[in-house]
Protein backbone atom coordinates (compact mmCIF):
# COMPACT_ATOMS: atom_id res chain seq x y z
CA UNK A 1 0.00 0.00 0.00
CA UNK A 2 1.38 3.40 -0.51
CA UNK A 3 0.34 7.39 -0.13
CA UNK A 4 0.33 9.74 -2.58
CA UNK A 5 2.35 13.15 -1.46
CA UNK A 6 2.06 16.64 -2.75
CA UNK A 7 4.86 16.02 -4.97
CA UNK A 8 3.26 13.72 -8.14
CA UNK A 9 6.69 12.27 -9.19
CA UNK A 10 6.73 10.84 -5.15
CA UNK A 11 4.85 7.92 -3.11
CA UNK A 12 5.00 7.77 0.24
CA UNK A 13 5.10 3.96 1.61
CA UNK A 14 2.98 2.69 4.47
CA UNK A 15 4.82 -0.21 4.79
CA UNK A 16 8.71 -1.35 4.43
CA UNK A 17 9.59 -4.85 3.35
CA UNK A 18 12.16 -6.58 5.39
CA UNK A 19 14.83 -8.87 3.02
CA UNK A 20 16.27 -10.71 5.72
CA UNK A 21 19.69 -12.49 6.32
CA UNK A 22 21.71 -13.55 3.50
CA UNK A 23 21.36 -17.18 2.52
CA UNK A 24 18.35 -17.94 4.55
CA UNK A 25 16.15 -17.69 1.92
CA UNK A 26 17.85 -21.35 0.65
CA UNK A 27 16.62 -23.55 3.48
CA UNK A 28 14.41 -20.92 5.52
CA UNK A 29 12.59 -24.71 8.04
CA UNK A 30 16.48 -24.81 8.92
CA UNK A 31 17.03 -21.51 9.83
CA UNK A 32 13.62 -20.46 11.31
CA UNK A 33 14.52 -23.70 13.83
CA UNK A 34 18.31 -22.29 14.13
CA UNK A 35 16.83 -18.84 15.31
CA UNK A 36 13.68 -21.09 17.57
CA UNK A 37 16.51 -22.70 19.46
CA UNK A 38 18.60 -19.43 19.79
CA UNK A 39 15.64 -17.49 21.21
CA UNK A 40 14.44 -20.51 22.96
CA UNK A 41 18.03 -21.02 24.83
CA UNK A 42 18.32 -16.61 25.32
CA UNK A 43 14.96 -16.53 27.06
CA UNK A 44 15.39 -19.43 29.56
CA UNK A 45 19.26 -18.08 30.22
CA UNK A 46 18.23 -14.61 30.75
CA UNK A 47 15.12 -15.20 32.66
CA UNK A 48 16.35 -17.38 34.83
CA UNK A 49 19.09 -15.74 35.63
CA UNK A 50 17.21 -12.76 36.43
CA UNK A 51 14.96 -14.45 38.92
CA UNK A 52 17.76 -16.06 40.12
CA UNK A 53 19.79 -12.63 41.05
CA UNK A 54 16.01 -11.46 42.55
CA UNK A 55 14.98 -14.04 44.52
CA UNK A 56 18.38 -15.12 46.00
CA UNK A 57 19.19 -13.35 49.14
CA UNK A 58 23.08 -14.63 49.07
CA UNK A 59 23.46 -12.43 45.34
CA UNK A 60 22.88 -8.81 46.88
CA UNK A 61 26.18 -7.23 45.46
CA UNK A 62 26.05 -4.60 43.10
CA UNK A 63 27.44 -7.13 40.70
CA UNK A 64 24.46 -9.52 40.83
CA UNK A 65 22.06 -6.35 41.08
CA UNK A 66 23.59 -5.24 37.56
CA UNK A 67 23.57 -8.30 36.02
CA UNK A 68 19.82 -8.79 36.75
CA UNK A 69 19.49 -5.52 34.32
CA UNK A 70 21.26 -6.81 31.91
CA UNK A 71 20.07 -9.91 31.58
CA UNK A 72 16.48 -8.48 31.38
CA UNK A 73 18.11 -6.03 28.76
CA UNK A 74 19.43 -9.08 26.48
CA UNK A 75 16.14 -10.99 27.07
CA UNK A 76 14.24 -7.89 25.80
CA UNK A 77 16.53 -7.28 22.74
CA UNK A 78 16.47 -10.59 21.34
CA UNK A 79 12.94 -10.01 21.25
CA UNK A 80 12.61 -6.92 19.25
CA UNK A 81 14.29 -8.95 16.71
CA UNK A 82 14.61 -12.90 16.39
CA UNK A 83 10.63 -12.85 16.44
CA UNK A 84 10.16 -10.62 13.23
CA UNK A 85 13.25 -12.77 11.68
CA UNK A 86 11.53 -16.13 12.27
CA UNK A 87 8.30 -14.78 10.63
CA UNK A 88 9.98 -13.41 7.85
CA UNK A 89 11.38 -17.35 7.34
CA UNK A 90 7.82 -18.46 7.32
CA UNK A 91 5.94 -16.49 5.01
CA UNK A 92 6.37 -13.42 2.96
CA UNK A 93 3.64 -11.31 4.71
CA UNK A 94 6.19 -11.98 7.95
CA UNK A 95 8.65 -10.22 6.16
CA UNK A 96 6.06 -6.67 5.68
CA UNK A 97 6.37 -4.04 8.48
CA UNK A 98 4.01 -1.29 8.68
CA UNK A 99 5.79 2.44 9.02
CA UNK A 100 4.57 2.66 12.53
CA UNK A 101 5.64 -0.72 13.69
CA UNK A 102 9.34 -0.22 11.74
CA UNK A 103 9.69 3.21 13.90
CA UNK A 104 8.33 1.57 17.06
CA UNK A 105 11.38 -1.53 16.50
CA UNK A 106 13.70 0.75 15.90
CA UNK A 107 13.20 2.90 19.09
CA UNK A 108 12.91 -0.13 21.09
CA UNK A 109 16.03 -1.84 19.48
CA UNK A 110 18.47 1.66 20.34
CA UNK A 111 16.72 2.19 23.40
CA UNK A 112 17.75 -1.37 24.67
CA UNK A 113 21.34 -1.78 22.95
CA UNK A 114 22.51 1.96 24.25
CA UNK A 115 21.14 0.91 27.85
CA UNK A 116 22.96 -1.90 27.07
CA UNK A 117 26.01 -0.08 26.22
CA UNK A 118 26.18 2.00 29.13
CA UNK A 119 25.25 -0.71 31.37
CA UNK A 120 28.36 -2.36 29.97
CA UNK A 121 30.59 1.00 31.27
CA UNK A 122 28.81 0.90 34.48
CA UNK A 123 29.52 -2.73 35.41
CA UNK A 124 33.26 -2.10 34.15
CA UNK A 125 33.05 0.79 36.98
CA UNK A 126 32.08 -1.51 39.25
CA UNK A 127 34.36 -4.08 39.21
CA UNK A 128 37.55 -1.08 39.32
CA UNK A 129 35.67 0.29 42.66
CA UNK A 130 35.77 -3.27 44.30
CA UNK A 131 39.53 -4.10 43.14
CA UNK A 132 41.07 -0.77 43.08
CA UNK A 133 39.41 0.76 45.65
CA UNK A 134 38.17 -1.80 47.82
CA UNK A 135 37.50 0.45 51.11
CA UNK A 136 35.46 2.91 49.25
CA UNK A 137 33.49 0.13 48.08
CA UNK A 138 30.85 -0.30 50.07
CA UNK A 139 29.75 3.58 50.32
CA UNK A 140 30.53 4.35 46.71
CA UNK A 141 28.41 1.61 45.76
CA UNK A 142 25.76 1.50 48.49
CA UNK A 143 22.16 0.21 47.27
CA UNK A 144 20.42 3.80 46.85
CA UNK A 145 24.34 4.53 44.36
CA UNK A 146 23.09 1.36 42.60
CA UNK A 147 19.84 1.83 41.98
CA UNK A 148 20.59 5.45 40.94
CA UNK A 149 23.14 4.73 38.28
CA UNK A 150 21.22 1.60 36.81
CA UNK A 151 18.22 3.87 36.50
CA UNK A 152 20.89 7.05 34.77
CA UNK A 153 21.83 4.23 32.25
CA UNK A 154 17.85 3.72 31.31
CA UNK A 155 16.77 7.43 31.04
CA UNK A 156 19.77 7.85 29.25
CA UNK A 157 19.25 5.20 26.38
CA UNK A 158 15.56 5.96 25.98
CA UNK A 159 16.40 9.90 25.41
CA UNK A 160 19.24 8.38 23.06
CA UNK A 161 16.76 6.43 21.16
CA UNK A 162 14.35 9.54 21.06
CA UNK A 163 16.58 11.29 19.18
CA UNK A 164 17.77 8.90 16.47
CA UNK A 165 14.29 7.87 16.33
CA UNK A 166 12.90 10.83 15.69
CA UNK A 167 15.15 12.36 13.22
CA UNK A 168 15.21 9.41 11.16
CA UNK A 169 11.22 9.47 10.85
CA UNK A 170 10.90 12.75 9.98
CA UNK A 171 12.13 12.21 6.81
CA UNK A 172 9.99 11.37 3.57
CA UNK A 173 10.51 8.01 2.55
CA UNK A 174 9.49 6.96 -1.29
CA UNK A 175 9.03 3.73 -3.30
CA UNK A 176 11.16 0.93 -3.21
CA UNK A 177 10.91 0.31 0.05
CA UNK A 178 12.81 -2.65 0.24
CA UNK A 179 14.98 -3.01 3.18
CA UNK A 180 17.54 -4.39 2.64
CA UNK A 181 18.61 -6.13 6.30
CA UNK A 182 16.68 -8.36 8.70
CA UNK A 183 15.45 -5.35 11.06
CA UNK A 184 14.32 -1.43 10.86
CA UNK A 185 17.90 0.26 12.11
CA UNK A 186 18.92 3.71 11.31
CA UNK A 187 21.43 2.99 7.74
CA UNK A 188 19.49 0.97 5.91
CA UNK A 189 16.13 2.74 6.59
CA UNK A 190 17.81 5.95 5.83
CA UNK A 191 18.92 4.39 2.20
CA UNK A 192 15.21 4.59 1.64
CA UNK A 193 15.11 8.66 2.11
CA UNK A 194 13.74 10.90 -0.16
CA UNK A 195 15.50 13.76 1.44
CA UNK A 196 19.53 15.02 1.84
CA UNK A 197 20.00 12.81 4.85
CA UNK A 198 23.86 14.09 5.77
CA UNK A 199 22.66 15.64 9.00
CA UNK A 200 21.39 12.35 10.15
CA UNK A 201 24.48 10.45 9.43
CA UNK A 202 26.30 13.23 11.16
CA UNK A 203 24.27 12.69 14.10
CA UNK A 204 24.72 9.17 13.84
CA UNK A 205 28.54 9.44 13.74
CA UNK A 206 28.61 11.36 16.66
CA UNK A 207 25.98 9.90 19.15
CA UNK A 208 26.72 6.84 18.31
CA UNK A 209 29.94 5.73 16.86
CA UNK A 210 31.93 8.41 19.34
CA UNK A 211 29.47 7.44 22.13
CA UNK A 212 29.94 3.57 21.53
CA UNK A 213 33.98 4.01 21.51
CA UNK A 214 33.79 6.08 23.96
CA UNK A 215 32.27 3.86 26.55
CA UNK A 216 34.84 1.03 24.78
CA UNK A 217 37.58 3.08 25.75
CA UNK A 218 36.33 4.03 29.77
CA UNK A 219 36.31 -0.11 29.45
CA UNK A 220 39.42 -0.91 28.87
CA UNK A 221 41.08 2.07 30.89
CA UNK A 222 39.25 0.74 33.82
CA UNK A 223 40.79 -2.56 33.25
CA UNK A 224 44.37 -1.60 32.84
CA UNK A 225 43.58 -0.18 36.45
CA UNK A 226 42.16 -3.80 37.74
CA UNK A 227 45.11 -5.52 35.35
CA UNK A 228 47.69 -3.45 37.34
CA UNK A 229 45.95 -4.18 40.56
CA UNK A 230 45.55 -7.78 40.17
CA UNK A 231 49.24 -8.03 39.03
CA UNK A 232 50.33 -7.21 42.41
CA UNK A 233 47.96 -9.73 44.46
CA UNK A 234 50.50 -12.14 46.07
CA UNK A 235 48.74 -15.22 45.92
CA UNK A 236 48.49 -16.75 42.20
CA UNK A 237 44.82 -18.46 43.16
CA UNK A 238 43.65 -14.80 43.61
CA UNK A 239 45.77 -13.54 40.54
CA UNK A 240 43.47 -16.47 38.19
CA UNK A 241 40.44 -15.82 39.76
CA UNK A 242 40.71 -12.35 39.31
CA UNK A 243 41.89 -12.73 35.32
CA UNK A 244 39.01 -15.06 34.63
CA UNK A 245 36.56 -12.75 35.45
CA UNK A 246 38.12 -10.14 33.35
CA UNK A 247 38.77 -12.06 30.35
CA UNK A 248 34.71 -13.58 30.16
CA UNK A 249 33.60 -9.37 30.77
CA UNK A 250 36.02 -8.50 28.23
CA UNK A 251 34.82 -11.35 25.79
CA UNK A 252 30.98 -10.24 26.00
CA UNK A 253 32.40 -6.12 25.73
CA UNK A 254 34.23 -7.12 22.47
CA UNK A 255 31.16 -9.32 21.04
CA UNK A 256 28.87 -6.17 21.54
CA UNK A 257 30.92 -3.29 20.70
CA UNK A 258 33.32 -4.07 18.15
CA UNK A 259 30.29 -4.62 15.76
CA UNK A 260 27.66 -1.48 16.05
CA UNK A 261 30.79 0.83 15.97
CA UNK A 262 32.02 -1.08 12.74
CA UNK A 263 28.28 -0.34 11.30
CA UNK A 264 27.61 3.05 12.27
CA UNK A 265 30.87 4.63 11.35
CA UNK A 266 30.07 3.30 7.72
CA UNK A 267 26.52 4.46 7.60
CA UNK A 268 26.52 3.92 3.88
CA UNK A 269 27.59 0.71 3.47
CA UNK A 270 24.46 -1.84 2.58
CA UNK A 271 23.10 -4.78 1.22
CA UNK A 272 21.90 -8.04 3.14
CA UNK A 273 25.83 -8.94 3.91
CA UNK A 274 25.69 -5.56 6.45
CA UNK A 275 23.19 -7.64 8.37
CA UNK A 276 26.12 -10.30 9.22
CA UNK A 277 28.05 -8.47 12.00
CA UNK A 278 24.83 -7.02 13.74
CA UNK A 279 23.80 -10.94 13.97
CA UNK A 280 26.19 -11.11 17.02
CA UNK A 281 25.01 -8.16 19.27
CA UNK A 282 21.50 -8.48 18.33
CA UNK A 283 20.83 -12.25 18.88
CA UNK A 284 24.12 -14.27 19.30
CA UNK A 285 25.76 -11.84 22.18
CA UNK A 286 22.39 -12.05 24.63
CA UNK A 287 21.93 -16.04 24.08
CA UNK A 288 26.11 -16.36 25.35
CA UNK A 289 25.88 -13.83 28.25
CA UNK A 290 24.45 -15.89 30.54
CA UNK A 291 27.22 -18.58 29.77
CA UNK A 292 30.18 -16.44 29.33
CA UNK A 293 29.50 -13.85 32.08
CA UNK A 294 27.18 -15.58 34.63
CA UNK A 295 26.58 -19.06 34.65
CA UNK A 296 30.51 -19.45 35.33
CA UNK A 297 30.49 -18.24 38.62
CA UNK A 298 30.00 -20.39 41.66
CA UNK A 299 27.88 -18.64 43.67
CA UNK A 300 25.36 -18.18 40.66
CA UNK A 301 25.54 -21.66 39.91
CA UNK A 302 24.55 -22.26 44.04
CA UNK A 303 21.77 -20.46 43.76
CA UNK A 304 20.75 -21.96 40.51
CA UNK A 305 20.77 -25.07 42.24
CA UNK A 306 18.45 -23.78 45.17
CA UNK A 307 16.24 -22.78 43.14
CA UNK A 308 15.35 -25.47 40.90
CA UNK A 309 15.70 -27.59 44.48
CA UNK A 310 18.65 -29.47 43.58
CA UNK A 311 21.04 -28.86 46.08
CA UNK A 312 20.99 -28.10 49.83
CA UNK A 313 19.00 -25.69 51.33
CA UNK A 314 21.61 -24.98 53.78
CA UNK A 315 25.17 -22.56 52.91
CA UNK A 316 27.42 -25.11 51.47
CA UNK A 317 30.47 -26.49 53.67
CA UNK A 318 33.00 -23.77 53.51
CA UNK A 319 30.86 -20.84 52.62
CA UNK A 320 30.51 -18.17 54.60
CA UNK A 321 27.20 -17.51 56.15
CA UNK A 322 24.36 -15.33 54.53
CA UNK A 323 24.17 -12.60 54.73
CA UNK A 324 21.43 -9.40 54.21
CA UNK A 325 22.32 -6.77 51.82
CA UNK A 326 22.83 -4.50 54.04
CA UNK A 327 26.30 -6.28 54.73
CA UNK A 328 25.49 -6.14 58.88
CA UNK A 329 26.13 -9.82 60.46
CA UNK A 330 24.08 -9.46 64.08
CA UNK A 331 25.51 -10.42 66.90
CA UNK A 332 25.79 -9.93 70.99
CA UNK A 333 25.23 -6.87 72.45
CA UNK A 334 28.25 -4.59 70.64
CA UNK A 335 29.25 -0.88 70.91
CA UNK A 336 32.08 -0.61 68.08
CA UNK A 337 32.17 -1.87 64.34
CA UNK A 338 35.15 -3.06 63.03
CA UNK A 339 35.54 -2.96 59.25
CA UNK A 340 36.35 -5.74 57.57
CA UNK A 341 36.28 -7.59 53.77
CA UNK A 342 35.24 -10.91 52.89
CA UNK A 343 36.96 -12.17 49.92
CA UNK A 344 36.07 -15.90 49.01
CA UNK A 345 35.73 -17.05 52.80
CA UNK A 346 38.75 -14.94 54.08
CA UNK A 347 38.38 -12.79 56.50
CA UNK A 348 40.29 -9.52 56.63
CA UNK A 349 40.32 -6.10 58.19
CA UNK A 350 40.09 -3.19 56.45
CA UNK A 351 43.93 -2.36 57.11
CA UNK A 352 45.30 -4.58 54.72
CA UNK A 353 46.17 -3.13 51.39
CA UNK A 354 43.45 -4.21 48.71
CA UNK A 355 46.50 -5.43 46.41
CA UNK A 356 46.48 -8.66 48.52
CA UNK A 357 42.73 -9.18 48.24
CA UNK A 358 41.08 -11.27 45.37
CA UNK A 359 37.94 -10.47 43.23
CA UNK A 360 34.80 -10.57 43.68
CA UNK A 361 34.75 -9.85 47.28
CA UNK A 362 31.87 -7.83 49.58
CA UNK A 363 32.84 -5.65 52.30
CA UNK A 364 30.78 -5.77 55.33
CA UNK A 365 30.90 -5.15 59.14
CA UNK A 366 31.76 -7.00 61.85
CA UNK A 367 30.52 -6.56 65.48
CA UNK A 368 33.75 -6.26 67.66
CA UNK A 369 33.39 -9.09 70.43
CA UNK A 370 33.31 -8.02 74.09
Amino acid sequence: MAMETEDPNQTAVSHFFLEGLMYTAEHPSLFFLLFLLIYSITLTGNLLILVTVGSDPHLCSPMYHFLGHLSFLDACLSTVTVPKVMAGLLTVDGKVISFEGCAVQLYCFHFLASTECFLYTLMAYDRYLAICQPLRYPVAMNRRMCAGLAGLTWTVGALHSAIHTSLTFRLPYCCPHRIAYFFCDIPPVLKLACADTTVNELVMLANIGIVAAGCLVLIVVSYVFIVAAVLRIRTAQGRRRAFSTCTSHLTVVLLYYVPPVCIYLQPRSGGAGAGAPAVFYTIITPMLNPFIYTLRNKEVKRALQRLLGRGSRESPAGSPPPLTCAGTLHGPAKKTTIPIAKWGGKIVQGGIGATELPLGHELFSLPSAK
